[in-house]
């Protein structure tokens, strides 16, 4: 006991030991002590000394305490001590009053203790198993153990938790635990789990993160709450970002929906605590994991429709549009807005119809530039305004037109400032990155729209007073010839090479005042400084746009003559080494990486990254329309005129078949209803035939009986009476039978009169592959060019000759299909007409039965009458008649009446 005395503090008995030895001692003591008493109090003088003597703790010491971590867990009280032995050993502590070099000594130690604990893997799976304690002292340590063998070695540790069974569960768990400080802890702790590890995030977010963290974010107050909430914004960060598996998780879990009451800011604005900004920072950057413009097209719209429904971009606007907001807030409201809406029609509508809560109201976009040309707004504000109004006219063909109309005479507002008002101020204002903004979004309002490059042709400027109105075409490039900043004029070049491109009327006009084109030449062929060749790159890419879509309208400069002066003023390789400048520009490559506007410093401020595509786009057609020679533009405009000709022709054969496809699907399913329907006819002519057979038996049957009633007549006459009633009955319906056949075989008769008519119309139709015929003998040029245009050939989608042979054979097989079909019918028909023999001969045969019947019943008719006589002669000679008798002759003398009844029916039918 003297010894622990000295450890920890009680008097000195002799010469004291050094921390090396002492530490050396303690280990030998948790290693042979066979009390657990004895191993406990060496444990917890370790770890009073772990932080002063880090080093040689960890260095003889660590080994023991996983010892003790194996076999000692029953005690939690050892294994909370072993466990705050490690941490201290294994945690870089971030202390500020450390200097640089102590600091990286620190971190090098963590990472030493760290690969020698995880130099079996075995210690992590063990530290798992120990979480699962639900003591304090075990499993508040092992949390924060685990945590910072994350920070020192993520990747080997991720490893480890991902192959171990219930891994990722037992740390999730920790989200469950009553005590806070566990809880917290454990937020850490998978903070650290989830970095750049898709596998591990997908496990946690089916864990049921989602709900658990939105749920202590709630608890804690959301935006209002303390660092909890932080923690939990930057777990749900880490869970979504670059995941678009746990992003489409996060949506069909209708979780964006539980985000719109965190922006749901009160009037009062004054007084935001740091960390209230921090927590709504957090949350907006969230929204913005969720529609970043790197996601998935599919997937981003789908969360935009999303936030759009479940009022989440209202909330957004309101806060945009509220007043008191920190500045920094504001502006990634403003970036997070932008991306919501970006692509998205029914949001860029809602934000266009946004208006901002001043008297007079006027519209958010309107709002917004006014602090994008105000050069008192802060860098960072401008720029985030930008990328929203960006965002609002990306891929939105009507809100670009509403802009551009903003600007054409017929719409100006001379009471209100419009957009367009506010555009051309900033473009010719003297702020250069004013200037630089106003071209850049307005170069979007034309982006890919033809229509809106030839409207903004109309708009004049009256620049003083006394002189006449100039285009603002003129005026842009009248500033750009007077020399001013480089970041002015990189603009205004952006805009005048989106305006004109692809769009031969702008060119046109761009070429008619006859000041450009040698300015454009002048700029490129002199020898400037570093920082005008990006300048003379981009008068090479206007030149180049000049000539590549050149109608030739203006007589002085076709392509050809502009060729002709860049070869003799320019030359055509310093041209082109001119142009390749752009490209090769360090801010360009930086521009190019993403959509949003992202400088350091306004002077940097110098691309824009739709304009960089624009680049990309047409560097390599310049290139290439310059090097060509006249003959070789003559040859190319032959082969363009061809090729048009041919696309021509190949669309009527598109639409030709297009509609044969049609029509022979048509008929094909008509055919296939006529087949089942012949079947269906065939079965119910056997069904017939087989009842025919049936009631010629039974006729047969009927007219054996009749000829066996007839001969004992005379000895039975009660039992001739009988078969007498019974044929009658039996012929009746037999002749009802007869006439139902009689129908349906008109009915079949007119079905396949149907079906011979729709075949001719088939045959009709199928004939349509003699004036395919005809057409290759009308366009025979198909067949000598088909090897000059292997895409007609290659391509799926498109009709070459050699593509129509498979058509032809489908047509003969077709028409032989065709032929079989005719051979069923005749084979039908002929069936039909035996049956009509058949039927011929029945009615013979049922005529026949009925003069049979006639005769015989005129025969019993007599013979009753001569029994009555007989009868009449007994009665009047005194002999006696039984009643019975009488009663039999009453039904003979009935049924002969009825029989006479039968018989005027038969003759009336």
């Amino acid at each position: 006991m003297n010894f622990f005395r000295g450890v920890m503090g009680g008097q000195p008995a002799g010469p004291q030991p050094t921390g090396a030895e002492t530490i050396h001692k303690l280990c030998d003591r948790v290693a042979s002590s066979t009390l657990l008493e004895d191993r406990r109090d060496a444990v917890r003088a370790l770890k009073s000394l772990s932080k002063k003597y880090r080093l040689e703790v960890g260095t003889q010491a660590m080994d023991h305490l996983v010892h003790i971590l194996q076999t000692d867990r029953s005690d939690s009280e050892i294994l909370g001590y072993a466990l705050d032995t490690l941490y201290n050993i294994i945690c870089n502590d971030e202390e500020e009053e450390q200097d640089e070099n102590a600091q990286k000594q620190e971190e090098d130690l963590g990472v030493l203790f760290t690969d020698k604990f995880l130099g079996d893997s075995e210690n992590v799976t063990l530290l798992l198993t120990l979480l699962e304690e639900f003591d304090f002292h075990v499993r508040w340590p092992g949390v924060k153990l685990l945590t910072a063998l994350l920070k020192n070695q993520c990747n080997q540790v991720q490893g480890v938790i991902l192959v171990s069974p219930m891994g990722v569960s037992r740390l999730m768990d920790l989200l469950a635990d009553s005590r806070e400080v566990i809880r917290n802890d454990g937020l850490l702790l998978l903070q650290q789990l989830t970095k750049g590890n898709a596998a591990i995030q997908k496990i946690v977010a089916f864990e049921n993160a989602f709900e658990r963290l939105l749920d202590i974010i709630t608890e804690e107050g959301s935006s209002d709450g303390g660092i909890v909430v932080e923690d939990c914004l930057l777990l749900l960060v880490n869970l979504l970002k670059n995941n678009s598996s746990n992003q489409n998780f996060f949506k069909e879990g209708s979780y964006i929906q539980r985000m719109k009451p965190w922006f749901e800011v009160g009037d009062d604005n004054s007084g935001w605590s740091a960390q209230k900004v921090t927590n709504l920072h957090l949350m907006l950057q969230l929204v913005r994991v969720m529609v970043s413009p790197v996601n998935s097209p599919g997937a981003t719209s789908s969360c935009q429709k999303s936030m759009y429904q479940c009022g989440l971009l209202q909330q957004l606007c309101t806060i945009l549009m509220a007043t008191g907001v920190p500045a920094d807030i504001l502006t990634e409201t403003i970036n997070t807005v932008s991306e919501v809406i970006r692509g998205s029609q029914i949001n860029q509508d809602y934000f266009a119809s946004v208006n901002a809560p001043s008297n007079p109201p006027r519209p958010a976009i309107v709002v917004l530039l006014m602090s994008m040309v105000n050069e008192r707004q802060p860098f960072v504000l401008r720029c985030a305004v930008l990328y929203c109004f960006q965002c609002f006219l990306y891929k939105n063909q009507k809100g670009q037109g509403e802009i551009v109309a903003t600007l054409l005479p017929s719409t100006i507002d001379a009471n209100s400032i419009s957009a367009g008002q506010l555009l051309c101020g900033g473009l010719f204002s003297a702020d250069s990155l004013s200037n630089w903004c106003a071209a850049v979004a307005l170069a979007h309002a034309l982006q890919d729209n033809l229509t809106q490059k030839e409207q903004l042709l109309r708009v004049q400027l009256a620049t003083s007073l006394g002189k006449p109105p100039v285009s603002l075409l003129q005026q842009c490039t009248n500033i750009l010839s007077q020399g001013s900043k480089v970041q002015t004029r990189v603009g205004l070049l952006m805009l005048l090479c989106t305006w004109i491109s692809n769009c031969p009327i702008a060119v046109t006009h761009f070429l008619h005042n006859q000041e450009n084109v040698p300015f454009l030449t002048g700029q490129i062929s002199e020898n400037l400084g570093e920082d005008e060749r990006l300048v003379q790159g981009l008068c090479a890419l206007l030149l180049g746009i000049c000539i590549y879509y050149n109608d030739n309208s203006l007589e002085n400069y076709t392509k050809e003559k502009l060729k002709q002066l860049i070869e003799k003023r320019i030359g055509k390789e310093n041209f082109v080494e001119k142009l390749g400048f752009v490209t090769k520009h360090e801010l360009y490559s930086r521009a190019a990486q993403k959509p949003q506007p992202v400088f350091p410093s306004p002077e940097q401020m110098l691309f824009d990254h739709e304009f960089t595509k624009l680049v990309k786009e047409l560097e390599g057609v310049i290139t290439k329309a310059v090097h060509k020679t006249s003959e070789e533009e003559k040859k190319e405009e032959e082969v363009k005129k061809t090729l048009e000709q041919h696309d021509s022709i190949v669309i009527q054969y598109k639409d030709l078949i297009r509609d044969q496809d049609t029509q022979i699907q048509e008929l094909r399913e008509q055919v296939s209803t006529l087949s089942l329907n012949s079947e269906q006819m065939q079965n119910q002519i056997t069904q017939q035939q087989s009842q025919i057979q049936q009631h010629k038996d039974q006729y047969n049957i009927l007219k054996l009986k009749l000829g066996k009633d007839s001969q004992g007549l005379s000895s039975s006459q009660g039992e001739g009476a009988h078969v007498n009633g019974l044929h009658s009955e039996e012929l009746s319906q037999l002749r009802e039978e007869v006439e139902e056949l009689r129908r349906q075989h008109t009915l079949q008769h007119t079905q396949l009169s149907d079906k011979d008519s729709l075949i001719n119309t088939l045959v009709c139709v199928w004939g349509g592959e003699s004036h395919i015929r005809k057409m290759y003998l009308v366009y025979p040029s198909l067949y000598s060019h088909a090897e000059a245009m292997p895409f007609l050939v290659s391509c799926p989608t498109s009709l070459s000759p050699r593509s129509l042979l498979p058509l032809q054979e489908e047509c003969r097989g077709l028409r032989e299909g065709h032929a079989g079909l005719e051979q069923q019918l005749a084979s039908a028909q002929s069936t039909v007409a035996i049956e009509q023999t058949e039927k011929t001969k029945l009615q013979q045969e049922v005529q026949e039965s009925k003069k049979e019947q006639d005769d015989l019943l005129m025969l019993l008719a007599d013979q009753d009458q001569k029994i009555l006589n007989l009868k009449q002669r007994l009665r009047d000679l005194g002999e006696t008649i039984d009643e019975d008798e009488d009663e039999l002759d009453a039904r003979d003398q009935f049924g002969e009446d009825d029989d006479d009844d039968d018989e005027d029916e038969d003759n009336n039918d």
